[in-house]
């Protein structure tokens, strides 16, 4: 037996903001203070879970849909009830941060996610973030690299997170692939946070920032041209995260 506890939503919250930004869906959790960290998360998976599957619903066997990183999409893609009939694809749309942690990392959620939906699973074979730009360049040269970012600019619908500079909510730092100290100057660049694995500022710029000529995945201009997307966020360290990402689209 299990009982779905009915989820308490800001409806009109939702609404300002897809007015405000032009969204296609909204769904804010209205949370209380006696509300844990768990009981939120889980709750916000659980809402973009309900969107992700009325998603797939209307998709076509190998149909091809792309995941990132991050806690959000973790919970989503947890609580997302099992259709192996549906066939759907899943490609890993950034490289992996070499963590074993499934919360964080890209090829464990693209793995997750096309074992629940019946689909094959498409691994980006590289890191996420390397030393240098010239190095960035040699492997998405690499033939097989090159037809994996190509798959993953082509699919259907994206899932990612929007990541934060906030020390405590910082998945780049989680992972150790960067330190406070690295963390703390771009902060002084004006970056916010990052999705895809790439970093934009308040107003959603992303261009001019040398740590995103080092990360390998799909580009946000890339995310910007995918059909639909759905980013998962939640808590106040994210609060000028999503702003950016709103801003930028």
């Amino acid at each position: 037996i299990r009982i779905h506890k009915p989820i308490n939503r800001d409806f009109y919250l939702e609404q300002a903001l897809i007015e405000r930004f032009g969204l296609q869906d909204a769904y804010v959790l209205g949370t209380s203070p006696e509300m844990r960290e768990d009981e939120a998360l889980y709750a916000v998976g659980r809402l973009a879970a309900g969107d992700l599957q009325r998603a797939i619903g209307g998709m076509s066997p190998h149909t091809a849909i792309g995941t990132a990183w991050g806690t959000g999409a973790h919970a989503a893609i947890s609580v997302l009830p099992e259709d192996r009939t549906c066939q759907i694809d899943v490609v890993q749309l950034l490289g992996s941060v070499s963590v074993s942690d499934p919360l964080i990392d890209g090829p464990d959620l693209a793995r997750m996610l096309a074992a629940k939906l019946g689909g094959r699973h498409y691994d980006l074979h590289a890191p996420v973030l390397v030393e240098q730009p010239t190095l960035r360049t040699m492997l998405i040269d690499e033939p097989s690299l090159r037809e994996g970012l190509q798959r993953g600019r082509s699919v259907a619908l994206a899932i990612t997170g929007i990541g934060t500079m906030v020390e405590e909510a910082s998945s780049f730092l989680r992972a150790g692939h960067l330190t406070s100290a690295q963390l703390a100057h771009l902060r002084e660049l004006g970056i916010v946070g990052e999705s895809c694995g790439r970093f934009f500022d308040a107003q959603g710029r992303y261009d001019g920032f040398a740590i995103n000529e080092r990360v390998v995945g799909i580009s946000l201009d890339d995310l910007r041209k995918i059909p639909r997307v759905i980013a998962i966020a939640r808590g106040p360290p994210k609060v000028l995260s999503i702003l950016g990402a709103l801003r930028g689209g």
